[in-house]
């Protein structure tokens, strides 16, 4: 599999609309790979290096794995891909399943990081975690606060909870499309 190494702004407008439909996070800790879908995350300069910014709710298994390997990679599609894909790992957790199998994805090993790329998703950012920080609800509106953290909802369950959100600032060391 081929990389071609692109420039991360000349892309900055496919990442952007693909975000809001569904892109992946990889990441993996030992042999365990896992991918979630995430639909918040911005990308830009931070402490002068380019940083992919992605929110985690805490009582995801993603958020486990980051702790332990502060390493992802961001996985975007590009043209048509299987629907399914982002059902499975949207809907599934990589606690209770192997999303990679059951989602039919393609890890491609990396340039500079322990994560892998998914071939199915060949727009691949390559990011080591620079920064984390839990989120203050207090300081959040409190119309978003209701709508995005309700308190009534399992802080386990895969859908929304009432679980705030840990910020991981990502610096991305790599960027590039998986080409056969």
């Amino acid at each position: 599999m081929n990389k071609r190494s692109i420039n991360l702004t000349d892309y900055a407008n496919d990442i952007l609309q693909a975000l809001p439909k569904g892109i992946l996070l990889t990441t993996k800790v030992g042999p365990k790979i896992n991918s979630m879908v995430i639909g918040w995350g911005t990308f830009g300069i931070n402490w002068s290096k380019p940083v992919f910014v992605t929110y985690v709710r805490e009582g995801r298994f993603t958020r486990e794995q980051l702790d332990a390997n502060p390493e992802f990679t961001v996985n975007v599609p590009i043209g048509d891909f299987d629907r399914q894909i982002i059902a499975i790992c949207g809907g599934k957790s990589g606690r209770n399943i192997d999303k990679i199998q059951e989602a039919g994805l393609t890890p491609v090993e990396a340039e500079k990081i322990s994560a892998p790329a998914i071939k199915e998703f060949p727009l691949t950012l390559e990011c080591k975690v620079i920064y984390r920080q839990k989120q203050d609800l207090d300081a959040l509106h409190c119309d978003r606060k209701a709508e995005m953290y309700p308190p009534h909802v399992d802080g386990t369950a895969v859908g929304a909870n009432r679980d705030v959100h840990v910020t991981y600032y990502g610096e991305i060391v790599d960027a590039y499309i998986l080409e056969d």
